[in-house]
Parts: structure tokens; C-alpha cells; sequence
């Protein structure tokens, strides 16, 4: 997409004048016979052209980027085809089967929705494996958006942009059944247990500003890492969003289970995008209409409406 650069106030005003005086004295020289409509017309004109010399939307009301499948090809990494980013392995409930290709799980329909959105087909859709925490670091990326459990903050959106919201998050406390902190878990108790979580993760931004526990939380690479610590008891508990905590404690670590999760603190999941890719406003309008239309909110029950009746416990 073009983008038009910004030019002195004063010479913005001495252009719209301009465009205006021309029109004026263009429809003086129209025959009186016609000059209703000449000044009809060269009215028009000048709004155009007053318009443009502004940068405002025209006098047709007009206002922000196409987003036909036409129009956001320039922004594609690949054009022609819709490149979405997401870790490997990819976990339920968000994927099914590690194949984000399938298009079962949370963030597979939805992506393949917004496609849809876009104006793609799914064939047209290519999946592209990203690490979690380089997806968020700085500089160019080989992918439109990436889908991965992706909390916005305000640190991460120095660095790249963020889509607006598809799915609102909570966090949640996993632990081994014969731990304490099963039935011990007041805000007081929680602050002398040993947890651990993932680097750079919300989970673990979690953890040090919500819990404060008085021992450092241990910080490992990947997820996998993380269960590993919590099942060898080398960390008393682990948080994770709920939807994941959930499949976590029902299905991948024996013996452990969802102690609870916490109140939301307003954080929410976002498509990432390279800094400053002006695909994003398409994309939030896809989002937009997803919502409208109740895409979101079915394919939530369809896949996460188990994993969301979980008790609520305090920080």
C-alpha cells in the first residue's frame, strides 16, 4: 500500500485554496445555460482536491486500506499464498495432532477463518514453523501473521505489531495431586512454593508480578522443559493459560492436576506481525467479522469450552 507523506499545515491550506480557486474559475467559463451543473461539478472537484492535499478521505467517504484479496498482495510475504507462523510441537487444545495444516484446533480454524476472510482458500494457506520467543524479537519476518498463544504487551509491541484480540486469557496453576499447594494456596501460601515456566512467557511475567513468590522461579526453554520439571518435582507448580493448563494436567503429565486459575488481568492473544505491517488492519477487520458473526464464539465452545469451567483462586 502507498502511503502518503506528511507536508506543512500552511502548504496543505495553500493547496486546498488553489485546487479551489482553479475549479471556481474553471466553471465561470461554462456557458450560463449549463452552469448549474458545471458548478456542481467543479464543487466536486475541489472537495477532491482539497481532500487530497490533506490526506483525508474523499468526498465519496471513503476511509481506510482496501482489503480485497487484490489489494493486500504488496503486504504478503509470499504473494499469492497467506504464510502463517506458529511453534513446533503445536499442542491441543490449540492444534490437533501437531498439523496446523488440518485446520482442527482453536487457533488452526481460526486462522484458516481469516483467510477465509481474506480471500484465501485453504490451499492457498502455508504454514511455517517460528519459535516462540523469536517470533516477538525484533526485525523482518518470513511469515504475515503468527498464531502461537500470543499475549500482547506493550514491551513486545515495541518490537512488532499485534493484532486485535481473538481469544481473552486467564492463567492457571498446575501441580502435581500429592503437592501441598493443592489445598494450600492462598495468596500467602502461594509465595513460598518454587514455581517455573518458559522464558519471556506471560505465564512467567505472572508469576514475578502477580504471585511475587520469595523464591526465584526456575526459567527453562521450551514448554516440554517446563512439564519435565514439574513431574520430577524439581518445581512445586507451573502456570499456563487455562485452556492449556487444562490439557496439560488431563492429559500429558500424570498425577497432576488444575489447582485453579486466576482473575483475568485483561490479557488477551493477538496475531503477530512484522512491525509496522499495514496487513494488520485487514486482519483486524477479519477478526472483526468473526466476532460479529459468531465465528469466534462457536469455534471457542468447539474447542475450549471444556477447558474453561475451572474454579477461580487468588494470586
Amino acid at each position: 500500500m502507498t502511503r502518503m507523506s506528511r507536508r506543512p499545515s500552511t502548504v496543505l491550506a495553500m493547496t486546498a485554496v488553489a485546487a479551489l480557486a482553479l475549479a471556481v474559475s474553471a466553471c465561470s467559463s461554462i456557458s450560463s445555460a449549463s452552469g448549474s451543473s458545471a458548478v456542481a461539478t467543479g464543487a466536486s472537484a475541489a472537495t477532491t482536491a482539497a481532500a487530497s492535499a490533506t490526506g483525508s478521505a474523499t468526498a465519496t467517504g471513503s476511509a481506510g486500506p482496501a482489503c480485497s484479496n487484490a489489494a493486500i498482495q504488496p503486504d504478503l510475504f509470499a504473494k499469492g499464498q497467506l504464510t502463517v507462523a506458529t511453534d513446533s510441537p503445536a499442542y491441543p487444545p490449540w492444534f490437533v495432532s501437531n498439523k496446523p495444516s488440518n485446520g482442527q484446533g482453536y487457533e488452526s480454524a481460526v486462522s484458516y477463518a481469516i483467510a477465509k476472510q481474506l480471500g484465501f482458500t485453504d490451499a492457498q494457506v502455508t504454514w511455517v514453523t517460528e519459535p516462540f520467543d523469536s517470533s516477538y524479537a525484533p526485525g523482518p519476518k518470513k511469515f504475515d501473521f503468527d498464531v502461537n498463544e500470543i499475549s500482547y504487551s506493550a514491551q513486545r509491541a515495541q518490537a512488532v505489531t499485534f493484532s486485535d484480540s481473538y481469544f481473552d486469557v486467564r492463567q492457571a496453576l498446575v501441580a502435581l495431586k500429592s503437592s501441598p499447594i493443592v489445598t494450600r494456596h492462598s495468596p500467602g501460601d502461594l509465595k513460598g512454593y518454587v514455581f517455573g515456566d518458559q522464558i519471556g512467557t506471560t505465564s512467567l511475567a505472572f508469576i514475578n508480578g502477580q504471585i511475587q513468590p520469595t523464591k526465584t522461579p526456575k526459567v527453562f526453554n521450551t514448554l516440554n522443559d517446563v512439564k519435565q520439571a514439574l513431574a520430577t518435582k524439581q518445581i512445586a507448580a507451573l502456570v499456563a493459560d487455562t485452556p492449556t493448563a487444562q490439557f496439560i494436567s488431563s492429559a500429558q503429565i500424570p498425577g497432576s492436576v488444575l489447582v485453579g486459575q486466576f482473575p483475568s488481568t485483561g490479557e488477551h492473544y493477538g496475531l503477530l506481525l512484522a512491525k509496522g505491517n499495514p496487513l494488520v488492519t485487514c486482519v483486524n477487520q477479519a477478526i472483526a467479522s468473526l466476532k460479529s458473526d459468531g465465528t469466534l464464539d462457536s469455534l471457542q465452545k468447539k474447542y475450549l469450552q471444556d477447558f474453561l469451567a475451572v474454579p477461580t483462586i487468588a494470586p
